[in-house]
């Protein structure tokens, strides 16, 4: 294990606009918070994109041997974009148009977003909390806005005051660099705006009415919790009123965070959060991905080849390989030339690694192996640059591919520490899954998968559709696609 004394790592924050060195609060400890999915749909790859980039960051600080407190939350309630009333509201929405109660929409697209982030080779947070959860919380909180006079109640509903925020000399906008003239030119006309007493005021709770099927008791009246409040009811339950480092897409910098800060500070007089890490977006074929144009897919459309976009399926390993070949806070656009060179980059990459054992080493090494290892950690150092990482480690296969046709020599100790940064930074930093499995002759996999497919065919007529995709799944997470056609299932490997 590393130790994180030895290295100097730096961290942009969106805060401040630039790169910081990174000293967390507690000596060997750190606090990460990042804002997780509404779970009213199914995950979306822009979705993916973003929890990869701080899977690799969470991954990254491990490998520095810090200790991580890393929650992301699961929002499951009243999650408005804007203060608007229950026909804004995700979950009525979605619940309506499936026919389903609300929590069981929670549940139907909570099992999605674990199984798909599942397929990518993610590390679960060590805390995973929900909105629905944190009830008395986030009404207790509100409740203490009240009582120091950031925040007012008018019918039924309860809005934070942030003309009141700025006149006792804190800054509402200071993420976004915007000051609050801005922000009042800016604000749309929505429901609700009467009860404010200023248009940029936001909702901490928000009065239920008739036709709202997600409701609790308050000291207000039945309603429900404004967005913003949830994460920071949720992060400071779980690491204190002041943390780390605070993450999520660049879509939510505002309203979302800036929110959030002015909450935090309010609530308990200091900023929540030392730095904050914003994801870019990811875009298809040059454009921003959009159902309602039809530029768009699923993840496990991607892996499962069931799409017009892309000539073929492409395994999560290099779905992620692919993912991680951008910088987290550089836009990404993928399209089949990209993912069709990042395969062959990807098993390029595998190649070089299974030639690592047939090297022999010598007195002598002709390589600068310290140097190149310096240059890996440099790279995911200056905030966690994974392009210039995949850059090194193809340095490294290079090395491999000469040693291994014997144009340059090694000693032993260079050679293992060749192989141990080549796979620790492969396989524990990028999280790329180690596929290599036991070698079987062609024969016998073939007959495994014939009786897999078959008991496939079964669970299909049985209308067992749970354990029918499992199998495919199941194969697929193992490299091996299915194929339905009209004559039966094929297979590939």
């Amino acid at each position: 294990m590393q130790h994180y004394k030895n290295y100097n790592l730096k961290i942009y924050n969106t805060l401040s606009g630039e790169k910081e060195n990174f000293k967390p609060l507690h000596e060997g400890s750190i606090g990460m918070y990042v804002c997780g999915p509404t779970v009213y749909s199914n995950v979306h790859l822009g979705n993916v994109r973003t929890f990869m980039s701080f899977d690799v960051i969470y991954r990254y600080l491990l490998f520095l041997g810090y200790k991580v407190r890393y929650v992301r939350n699961i929002t499951d309630a009243g999650h408005l974009t804007d203060d608007g009333d229950a026909g804004n509201d995700r979950f009525v929405k979605q619940s309506r148009l499936e026919k389903l109660e609300p929590m069981e929409v929670v549940q139907k697209y909570t099992v999605d977003f674990h199984r798909v982030l599942e397929f990518f080779n993610f590390l679960p947070p060590n805390i995973e909390p929900t909105a629905t959860g944190h009830i008395l919380e986030q009404i207790e909180l509100t409740q203490k806005l009240i009582n120091d006079g950031f925040a007012y109640e008018s019918k039924g509903s309860v809005y934070f005051d942030v003309l009141e925020y700025n006149k006792r000399g804190l800054n509402y906008g200071e993420l976004n660099n915007r000051n609050v003239d801005e922000l009042l030119a800016n604000t749309r006309d929505l429901d609700g705006q009467n009860e404010k007493k200023n248009p940029q005021d936001f909702a901490l709770w928000k009065n239920a009415s008739p036709a709202h099927i997600m409701r609790w008791n308050s000291p207000w009246g039945e309603g429900f919790p404004g967005w913003h409040l949830e994460c920071t009811a949720m992060s400071t339950k779980y690491l204190g009123e002041k943390f780390d480092i605070h993450g999520g897409g660049m879509d939510l910098k505002f309203p979302h965070h800036e929110c959030e800060i002015a909450q935090g500070k309010a609530c308990n007089g200091v900023s929540p959060v030392n730095y904050w890490m914003h994801t870019n977006m990811l875009t298809m074929n040059g454009l921003r991905m959009s159902k309602s144009s039809g530029n768009y897919i699923l993840p496990l459309d991607l892996i499962h080849g069931e799409n017009d976009f892309f000539e073929k399926y492409f395994h999560p390993n290099v779905v992620r390989f692919c993912f991680l070949q951008a910088h987290y806070r550089s836009v990404l656009d993928i399209s089949n030339e990209a993912m069709v060179a990042s395969e062959k980059g990807f098993n390029r990459l595998m190649e070089g690694l299974s030639l690592i054992n047939e090297i022999q080493s010598n007195e002598t090494s002709s390589i600068d192996i310290q140097s190149w290892k310096k240059s890996c950690f440099d790279a995911m150092n200056d905030d966690f640059n994974t392009p210039i990482l995949i850059a090194h480690l193809f340095e490294g296969i290079r090395f491999v591919n000469l040693l291994n046709d014997k144009r340059e020599s090694i000693t032993a100790s260079d050679l293992e520490i060749l192989e141990t940064t080549l796979k620790e930074f492969t396989f524990d930093v990028l999280g790329i899954k180690n596929g290599k499995s036991e070698n079987k002759s062609s024969e016998k996999l073939e007959g495994v998968v014939e009786m897999l497919i078959g008991m496939r065919n079964d669970a299909r007529a049985n209308k067992n559709w749970g354990l029918s995709d499992e199998i495919r799944d199941k194969l697929l997470d193992i490299g091996i696609q299915l194929k339905d056609g009209k004559d039966g299932t094929s297979f590939s490997v």
